[in-house]
């Protein structure tokens, strides 16, 4: 019974996407293109198969959502972080096996102490593997919650293609070195979005994810103290701002206390990040360098700032892009039964 109503909810949240995606207009009509592996991603790839797929996922994570506000951002950050290293496959996910053959990339420095909401992935996959088994891919469930999380927290709708399949490894040096760090340059997070095939417009509209969610202490200390190992704060970093932030991130210690990415509307998603840049507030290096290393990217700063739509059908088109790096498709991969761990055969 509990599940049927938590399905039936579900149901309730799907349509409460539909509807935002019809009065809004913000719906993105997705490239589907032949992405390699043999296959393409469709939204209907599910339509025969597990049909209540999108409303298992979507009414889990609505309760999660509703237990835990920042579960939003966390899922929704862990689509990026599995999406930048070996493509959208799931190895994010992947627990070591002991075996050796690959290091889990939860241990990484982006992902260590800091990515979260495995546990929802869990629950969803359980709940999937009960309706219809060795069906829904871990890739799937992770693109789909990101999506359904930025509806919750009043972001825009798409239409998420699917059939990814999940990898049968992980990687942890390309969890280290594939995806933009906090205290990046431009030029270094523009080459890192080029790499999968992302342009500046993406860059820019995919960081206004940091509308909602935290950042710790340790990503962003050394605007404060010491920018240019010279001893002195970011110049670049609001001064009132700077010393606000200081009382709760001292010099040393603290290093996982958590602060708004967006402290104006910190669990709703909307432009706030991009105006928190034009008053120079915006808390990580690579959010204000936006701003001032670059006249392309300031000038979709100030687009972005001055049109919330505009935002969202960019975000919507970005995120559909976004998912369709190097998926597994086809006989490559494999559909596991457990998100955390390959299948044994």
């Amino acid at each position: 019974m509990a599940a049927t109503m938590r399905w039936g909810r579900g149901a309730l949240v799907v349509a409460a996407f539909a509807a935002v995606v019809a009065v809004s207009g913000l719906g993105v009509a997705a490239n589907y293109g032949a992405p390699g592996g043999g296959g393409f991603l469709f939204p209907q790839f599910y339509q025969h198969t597990c049909p209540q797929m999108e409303a298992v996922v979507g009414a889990i994570v609505a309760k999660a959502h509703a237990e835990d506000p920042r579960m939003a951002a966390s899922l929704l950050r862990m689509h990026f972080h599995d999406c930048f290293v070996q493509g959208c496959d799931a190895s994010v996910l992947l627990d070591a096996d002991g075996s050796g053959r690959f290091a889990t990339e939860k241990r990484s420095n982006p992902n260590r102490d800091s990515l979260r909401g495995y546990e929802v992935i869990d629950e969803i996959k359980a709940a999937l593997e009960h309706a219809c088994p060795r069906t829904v891919s871990c890739a799937d469930i992770v693109a789909v919650a990101a999506r359904d999380s930025t509806v919750l927290t009043g972001g825009p709708g798409w239409e998420v293609p699917l059939g990814r399949r999940d990898s049968l490894t992980a990687s942890l040096s390309g969890s280290n070195n594939l995806i933009p760090a906090p205290n990046d340059t431009l030029a270094t997070i523009v080459g890192k979005f080029r790499n999968q095939g992302l342009d500046l417009v993406d860059l820019v509209a995919l960081s206004g994810s940091h509308t909602i969610g935290n950042s710790r202490c340790v990503s962003f200390r050394q605007r404060l103290y010491s920018q240019n190992n010279d001893g002195k704060p970011d110049f670049t970093l609001n001064p009132a701002y700077a010393a606000e932030l200081r009382g709760r991130c001292p010099r040393s210690g603290g290093d996982q206390n958590l602060f708004a990415l967006d402290p104006v509307s910190q669990f709703r998603f909307d432009n706030q990040y991009y105006r928190n840049i034009l008053a120079m507030s915006g808390l990580l290096n690579s959010d204000e360098v936006l701003l001032t290393q670059s006249h392309e990217t300031m000038e979709l700063v100030h687009r972005y700032a001055a049109s919330n739509e505009l935002f969202f059908q960019q975000f919507a088109k970005s995120m559909v892009k976004m998912g369709n790096i190097s998926p597994l498709t086809g006989h490559n991969g494999e559909i596991r039964m457990n998100c955390r761990r390959v299948n044994h055969f």
